[in-house]
């Protein structure tokens, strides 16, 4: 199976993806990861990608488009695979079809995530992370039991740059103005699908298990 997930920052593709990637055994490819771990190795490019996700603006496609190449080159995602956040633009869209015609391995779908802009800012808003562990929390919907420490390790949380609300709004305004129109680029391709994920996480789960599970055993 392999299927590209849409929609604006907080939409839940993230989660989605993880347990779609472990029902279906593929690999789950984050560019938001990808680049995030460059940047807390304090790479080049990692340096080069700060400067944008500071400001909630789209890292240029030459750094992206590479990161998602190599990934999709290693035996790990050889059975299938979930982009979550690639492709954000058609440039990178149509850089995407070239790679997966390349090594004969077309999209099987890809899903358009749909949650209200209001509730797009409440979770993103709310959600603190640890810069040790990575683990993830939100101070309304998921808070740390130990307040504002994290469970697992102890570390002091902290909120991402870009989830502060002048960055929400800057992201919130990049996706409709350049990431809207893959919409319109998959839909003219047949690809597309839509999911309404304002509902519960097993409630999304269960609508997108239903559109992808036909591709399951291609």
């Amino acid at each position: 199976m392999r299927v590209v997930f849409l929609g604006a920052p907080g939409v839940g593709k993230g989660t989605q993806a993880d347990r779609i990637a472990a029902q279906f055994k593929i690999a789950k490819i984050s560019t938001g990861d990808l680049l995030r771990e460059a940047v807390r190795n304090q790479t080049e490019l990692g340096r080069e990608a700060k400067r944008y996700m500071d400001q909630g603006q789209l890292v240029p496609d030459a750094v992206v488009i590479g990161l998602v190449r190599d990934k999709l080159a290693e035996p790990g995602s050889a059975n299938g695979f979930v982009l979550d956040g690639f492709p954000r633009t058609v440039p990178q869209a149509e850089a995407l079809g070239k790679v997966l015609q390349e090594t004969q391995r077309p999209l099987h779908r890809v899903v358009k995530f749909e949650v209200p802009r209001q509730d797009v800012i409440r979770r993103l808003s709310g959600r603190r992370s640890c810069p040790k562990c990575q683990a993830t929390f939100h101070v309304e919907f998921a808070p740390s039991k130990k307040g504002d420490a994290c469970d697992r390790c102890g570390e002091t949380l902290i909120q991402r740059s870009d989830d502060t609300p002048e960055a929400i709004e800057t992201r919130l305004q990049v996706f409709e103005e350049q990431t809207a129109p893959l919409i319109r680029y998959y839909a003219s391709k047949r690809l597309l699908s839509e999911v309404n994920a304002s509902g519960s996480v097993d409630a999304v789960f269960e609508a997108l298990f239903s559109v992808l599970a036909p591709y399951s055993a291609i």
